[in-house]
């Protein structure tokens, strides 16, 4: 009867958990929002022969920006759409001692649904599913000087996880998949994202 009670106390804790992040911090149905972020994404320039001048890194990570904006259909499903900045990269090389230089700046918008699922009190994990519109302008000088940018469709996905301060303001991170265009030079596929978005 004892190991009864107390199995039936978790469960109701338990439940009583969801229930609470569902009442005051899970999304209602029928509300949007808004939010911006910051974007880690990873680089690596590997021109083959070529050594860097100046110093200058071949690979590292960057910061760009993210702002987004989404519908709450209901508590669990929403669609969501979004521009992110990647920023502008620069790699400056040498090859049999003649200076060269090459310059990548790329964006990408795009839509996408989201489930989220709450797994304790304030916290909830997420992934979101869609396709990715990719922008990419090379510019290059000095032995081989080519310019040129590209635009592709390509697939988006997303994982993460995040946390409720209060009822409207929730903190996230997550890992963004946007694909890649034909012309992409340097900026791999994946990106870690921290945001701070706000729910009407």
């Amino acid at each position: 009867m004892k190991n009864t009670l107390i199995a039936l106390i978790a469960t109701a804790a338990a439940l009583g958990g969801s229930a609470a992040y569902a009442q005051n911090n899970q999304d209602a149905a029928g509300t949007a929002y808004i939010g911006a972020g910051v974007v880690g994404s990873r680089y690596d320039f590997d021109a083959a022969g070529a050594g860097a001048v100046s110093g200058d890194n071949h690979s590292g990570t960057k910061a760009g920006g993210k702002i987004y904006g989404g519908y709450n259909i209901t508590n669990t499903w929403a669609v969501e759409a979004g521009y992110t900045d990647f920023g502008k990269r620069s790699y400056n090389y040498s090859v049999g001692g003649a200076a060269g230089g090459l310059q990548t700046d790329a964006h990408s918008y795009y839509v996408a649904g989201k489930g989220t699922w709450p797994v304790a009190n304030d916290f909830a994990v997420f992934a979101k599913l869609g396709v990715a519109r990719n922008h990419n302008e090379v510019n290059t000088s000095g032995i081989a000087s080519v310019n040129g940018s590209d635009n592709k469709t390509a697939l988006y996905a997303s994982v993460g996880g995040e946390y409720a301060i209060n009822k409207n303001v929730k903190v996230s991170l997550e890992y963004e998949n946007y694909g890649k265009n034909d012309i992409d030079v340097g900026r791999k596929n994946g990106a870690i994202t921290a945001g701070l978005r706000y729910n009407f």
